[in-house]
């Protein structure tokens, strides 16, 4: 139930005047363990909230503030390393949202610095990072050669004196994955920035959104990407713009996933989706699993989801085979 009072506060921020104590700690249990405290913080700003609470969010604006401030330097910092090699570079997720200005980038807490660079330039990026003082978080040649093979990004960099992550893509799923996303396209339609950077088409920031929520994984903070895609369609939403977006989702071969990421945005956040279908009740019932003091419930539901995660992203022997390989390690 805390995860549905915290969907009710973001959609509707006046039902935090009826709320009592008991229901604040579930709620900011939830709101933290989902990544969206500061982000509830925002929209409930103006409202008379009781004093530890509003304590709590204050703090929680201010760690998020410290990270948005964090996270553009990393981005200058990529930029700078990058530069020479005259690549487009372009943002992804948090950073993007924040860098971009977008409603998306309140609150949004942010952790690697994740870009889209052209594949065929990877060896340069990774060369470059690499003279910049980035360093391989992941030395062992079997994780090495698994990115380098399956993966849509290189093994992760960490800053060997800030401590920082960068993840470097070339494209938005595995390639392992069954969908095939149109690398190319992504990046010819990105949006250049004032600093020389870039983030993706307001069409296929959502593409990427949805593919993120539904395709990459197990739906692990999955309300905080739903909160994004929520606040990207009420940003860019408009009657001309729907067309052109399920055009760009069909040519990332993404079009079943946006439409899930759709429809649970309207069930969930009541996000404006015109002819928006029935979301997947399963799908639901895995966004809001958790309990009073943010703990994940429905343990068989989350077991099955993490099953789905590895099944989308290989086929079925290379998935044991991967997983028998990381098991006698």
């Amino acid at each position: 139930m805390s995860a549905a009072l915290l969907v009710e506060l973001l959609r509707v921020p006046d039902t935090a005047l009826s709320l009592i104590e008991r229901d604040w700690t579930g709620v900011i249990c939830a709101a933290r363990a989902e990544r969206l405290l500061a982000s509830l913080a925002h929209r409930l700003s103006g409202l008379v909230l009781p004093p530890r609470v509003a304590a709590i969010l204050s703090a929680a604006v201010e760690d998020a503030q410290a990270g948005r401030t964090q996270a553009l330097w990393e981005a200058e910092m990529a930029r700078r390393a990058l530069a020479p090699l005259g690549v487009p570079v372009i943002l992804l997720k948090g950073s993007a949202y924040v860098a971009a200005g977008l409603a998306a980038g309140q609150g949004r807490l942010i952790g690697d610095l994740d870009i889209l660079v052209p594949r065929d330039r990877l060896d340069d990026v990774e060369c470059a990072l690499l003279a910049a003082g980035w360093e391989w978080v992941k030395p062992d040649a079997y994780d090495d050669s698994y990115y380098r093979r399956w993966m849509h990004e290189l093994p992760p960099l960490i800053h060997a004196s800030r401590d920082t992550i960068i993840d470097v893509h070339h494209t938005i799923l595995p390639l392992t994955a069954r969908p095939t996303p149109n690398a190319q396209a992504l990046i010819e339609n990105r949006v250049p920035l004032a600093n020389g950077l870039s983030v993706l088409s307001p069409a296929d920031m959502i593409v990427h959104a949805a593919a993120h929520l539904l395709a990459d994984g197990d739906m692990s903070g999955g309300l905080r990407n739903l909160w994004d895609i929520d606040r990207l369609v009420r940003e860019f939403a408009s009657d001309a713009f729907w067309p052109i977006l399920r055009e760009r989702a069909v040519l990332h071969q993404l079009s079943k996933r946006l439409e899930q990421a759709l429809a649970l945005a309207a069930a969930v956040f009541d996000t404006p989706v015109p002819g928006a279908r029935a979301a997947n009740p399963a799908m639901r019932a895995r966004l809001l699993a958790r309990d009073g003091w943010g703990r994940q419930t429905r343990q068989l539901l989350h077991a099955g989801f993490y099953i789905r995660s590895h099944l989308l992203r290989m086929p079925l022997p290379m998935l044991a085979r991967h997983l028998w390989i990381k098991a006698r390690r």
